[in-house]
Order: structure tokens, then C-alpha cells, then sequence
């Protein structure tokens, strides 16, 4: 897509095949460091297609061997000139209200804000012997873009304070094991894994019901038992009369794919 006089050159690109919007982070030659156009482009991609009722999924990576390395250098250093961070006009916690599953594909290097940008995706593949970092520790820096409080959450305390102090690398298979990445795959082959995660969602899942679960997941990890069972059983019966159930059901007896309708805006 031409850019428009007076705009950015574009630091993302956006697809949608199947379905399935893929946003590229797209600065190979700087192994795709985060600037705040980048931000500003990857969350107005977000928002394309959180709006586009044929998309049902997101898929977002890196272009060339890096994922994001975190925030670029340059701008590092006017941050740091000017003492206050900025950044994009949209929190990096934004994704979290996107009401669509996010799914990141980590195919190389992943720090810093780059990794904050994974942690805030529902689901992560990583290429086997990546290497992620939270690094903001190891730049004078504190725990940014909500990683404080999401990272214990994925990972637990005492994990996220060894990954959030020492600002050590870990490897794909290591942050497996840590419960920070989903799924390792092959080099190479991370990309077409998430496609096939995210095709899979596309043809077999109701569009509304995973976007009711991913907000009832972010809210109820602060909620009481009581009222996280209180708020399900609302939402339970506001699914019991909704077209998907039945639709489920009929396509379960049948032994056919689902036709389930689009998310309502």
C-alpha cells in the first residue's frame, strides 16, 4: 500500500489471507528495533483488524531473523536525553483489549519492549534457540510496558523477579519451560506454525466465544472465586442464547466444519 504524502514510511505490513491477519514488523535492516512509528503502525493494524469482521485471528512477526530487539538505539538515547519516555499515544498493554486472539510468532531475537509486545499476544511460537530478554534492567531501566504486572501472571513471582532483575537471555526451550512461550518449533518454520494454530481457530471456533474467554481470562485473575463464578454463570447464559450454541451442536452431530458468524462490532 502507497503512503500518503506527509505520512511515515511504512515499519509494518499487514496481510489478511484465510481470515487471518498477519502484521509484519517490518525494519529488517535494523532487525525490526521498536520506534514510536512502528508502535503507532502496529496498533493502527491492530485496529484494522479488530474491525474487520473477516478477520478471526492475528498472527504477528518479525521480517528477516529478528522478532524485535527491543527499542531502537537512537531512540533510546533521546529518551534518555529527554528524561521522560515517549512512546506510542496507545499503551503497550493495548493489544489486551483487542477482542480477537493475538498469536505471536518470535522468530529470532525478542527484548526488551519487543518482548512486552509477545507477553501482551494470547498466544506465543517461538523458533527453536531464539533468544529473549527482558533487558530493561540491564539499560538502567525499571519493569515497563505492564511487564511487571503481567509477566508474574504468565510465569509466577519468583520466575518474573529472575527474569525481570538479572535481565538474563534465556533460550526458546528454556522460556517453554518457564511458561513464557507456548510452543518451539524449527527455525524457519515458526511463521507457517502460528498460520496453522491461527487457521485452525478460524475454521473450527466461535468468534464471540473467544472473545468473551480472553476478556473473562484478563478479569478474572484479579477476581475473588466467587465473583469470577458469579460473572461465568452470567456469561454462560448470555452464550445459551446466542445462534453459536446451536450451530456447535449441529455442526458436532453432523460431522461438519461450523459456520459460526462473524464478531459483532
Amino acid at each position: 500500500m502507497p503512503i500518503e504524502p506527509g505520512r511515515e514510511a511504512a515499519v509494518t505490513r499487514y496481510v489478511v489471507e484465510e481470515s487471518v491477519a498477519t502484521i509484519t514488523l517490518d525494519r529488517p535492516e535494523r532487525h525490526n528495533a521498536w520506534t514510536s512509528e512502528m508502535g503507532e503502525q502496529y496498533f493502527d493494524q491492530l485496529e484494522r483488524a479488530a474491525a474487520d469482521p473477516g478477520v478471526r485471528a492475528i498472527v504477528v512477526t518479525g521480517a528477516g531473523r529478528s522478532f524485535c530487539p527491543g527499542l531502537d538505539m537512537g531512540s533510546l538515547a533521546t529518551v534518555a536525553s529527554a528524561g521522560s519516555a515517549q512512546g506510542s499515544s496507545r499503551p503497550q498493554t493495548f493489544p489486551l483489549g483487542i477482542p480477537k486472539p493475538i498469536i505471536a510468532a518470535i522468530n529470532g531475537a525478542c527484548a526488551g519492549i519487543g518482548l512486552s509486545l509477545a507477553l501482551m499476544c494470547d498466544i506465543r511460537f517461538a523458533a527453536a534457540g531464539a533468544k529473549l530478554t527482558t533487558a530493561f534492567a540491564r539499560r538502567g531501566l525499571i519493569a515497563e510496558h505492564g511487564t511487571s504486572w503481567l509477566m508474574p501472571r504468565l510465569v509466577g513471582m519468583a520466575r518474573a523477579l529472575d527474569l525481570l532483575l538479572s535481565a538474563r537471555v534465556v533460550t526458546a526451550e528454556e522460556a517453554r519451560e518457564l511458561g513464557l512461550v507456548n510452543f518451539v518449533v524449527p527455525q524457519g518454520q515458526v511463521l507457517p506454525a502460528a498460520l496453522d494454530y491461527a487457521r485452525d481457530l478460524v475454521q473450527n471456533v466461535s468468534p464471540t466465544s473467544m472473545s468473551v474467554i480472553k476478556r473473562q481470562v484478563l478479569r478474572h485473575v484479579d477476581l475473588p472465586l466467587d465473583q469470577a463464578l458469579a460473572e461465568s454463570n452470567a456469561l454462560m447464559a448470555e452464550s445459551l442464547r446466542r445462534p453459536d450454541v446451536a450451530e456447535g451442536v449441529a455442526s458436532f452431530v453432523e460431522q461438519r466444519p461450523p459456520r459460526f458468524a462473524p464478531l459483532a462490532r
